[in-house]
């Protein structure tokens, strides 16, 4: 049986208020030829408005992973993560955490909020890949393919 890629790209939902740091971020996605598509928002609130299809949103797609700055503006980062958590509708999706900040790490992990993974910023290309391809293949593992 082959292992060639079928189906749709990754969508990816990144939640950075930092150009460069989204910007670095959707660099290493393009330099490992990761196939994907990215949608950027830059505060919580958007988010939130992308999450449910709101407004100008209503069109969005359901990401299969949430990149999640924690310092943002409007909502903060851990709203979102409660609120994302909290919704039937939206719990499943995987979040990874973005942060510059062991202490972050420390509390998301004391507070027991429900994290995928982590991601030091700036985001190195190797560890973002790591991630990104960890998730990537325990999807992969969890996918059943009906014969053809």
């Amino acid at each position: 049986m082959s292992r060639t890629t079928v189906g749709r790209a990754m969508e990816i939902l990144l939640i950075e208020d930092n150009p460069q740091d989204a910007r670095t971020t959707i660099q290493a996605l393009r330099h490992e030829g990761i196939r994907c598509r990215v949608t950027l928002v830059c505060d919580g609130e958007e988010a939130m408005a992308f999450l449910h299809r709101e407004g100008v949103f209503a069109r969005a797609p359901r990401p299969d992973v949430i990149l999640l700055d924690l310092d943002l503006p409007k909502k903060d980062g851990r709203q979102v993560l409660l609120e994302v958590r909290g919704d039937a509708d939206l719990e499943a999706i995987p979040v990874v955490v973005l942060t510059g900040s062991l202490v972050h790490q420390a509390v998301l992990k004391a507070e027991q909020y429900r994290v995928d993974g982590f991601l030091p910023k700036p985001v190195s290309l190797d560890q973002f890949i790591d991630v990104v391809k960890s998730l990537r293949r325990s999807w992969l593992s969890e996918l059943i393919v009906p014969p053809p």
